[in-house]
């Protein structure tokens, strides 16, 4: 995985109709992400396959777990149980060619009857990496973990990131469920690493831009150095307290196996 900015990764965030948050949230996940599949060192495997099951709830396409397969020359299927979700991720992503990103990358789309247990996909087929973001808090508590368990059929690596529901402000406020990190660490029984917290950006959620504003964010030097502070601070986040992070990061997530 490249070492992008969160100025490099706003582009995406607009294509999907979100913001520097969404962008804040990219950053904060491709460092998890890193650490990950980085483990093995420089004889890590490449993923040949990716999965992403389930699109966003709400917020975004998951155009990181796109860009992440485009970096790594990956095969991806996309598969959610909303034809709505479906039609909104191709849309972003057609904005985002239309932009010049994620050039050569055709995915496969899935329009599923049965999200958690995905009857049209066969072990038989494996993927080498499952990623599910902003899924799990949708589904009833007995189906999250019928879902999990599917995966773990599917792909020997499942990452997986929920809203965090000790957060009230931010649930809340978004609208959605969340998952605490006792229940992330029930779903993922054999973890790769400690499940935790992740995205904590440093300004209140649901700030609104103007076009001339977003358009002065992707090539305004003050923004520039803003989101290189931003980032910086991302990096700092696995240091704060335990009781500061469950109270006010945006995120827990889970890593499961390798491949």
């Amino acid at each position: 995985m490249k070492s992008l900015t969160i100025k490099e990764l706003y582009p995406l965030a607009l294509a999907e109709g979100e913001g520097v948050g969404t962008a804040y949230e990219y950053f904060a996940k491709r460092l998890a992400l890193r650490r990950w599949l980085g483990q093995g060192g420089e004889k890590t495997p490449r993923p040949c396959h990716i999965l992403i099951a389930g699109l966003p709830q709400k917020y975004g396409s998951s155009l990181d777990f796109f860009l992440l397969a485009s970096e790594l020359g990956a095969e991806l299927t996309v598969v959610d149980d909303r034809p709505e979700a479906i039609a909104k991720g191709q849309r972003s992503l057609a904005a985002a060619q239309e932009q010049g990103f994620l050039p050569a990358l055709v995915p496969n789309w899935l329009t599923t009857a049965d999200l958690p247990h995905l009857p049209e996909l066969t072990p038989a087929q494996p993927f080498d990496l499952v990623l599910s973001s902003e899924v799990l808090q949708r589904l009833a508590p007995p189906e999250r973990s019928v879902f999990v368990a599917r995966l773990g059929e599917l792909s020997t690596a499942v990452g997986l990131f929920a809203p965090n529901a000790d957060n009230e402000a931010h649930v809340g406020r978004s609208g959605l469920g969340g998952i605490t990190l006792a229940e992330m660490q029930a779903l993922v029984l054999h973890p790769a690493e400690p499940s935790t917290y992740i995205d904590m950006p440093p300004f209140p959620p649901g700030i609104t831009r103007s076009d001339e504003q977003r358009e002065q964010a992707t090539s305004g030097r003050l923004e520039a150095l803003a989101m290189w502070g931003l980032s910086w601070y991302a990096r700092l986040e696995k240091w704060f307290p335990g009781r500061v992070r469950r109270a006010y990061a945006h995120i827990v997530y889970g890593f499961s196996g390798h491949f």
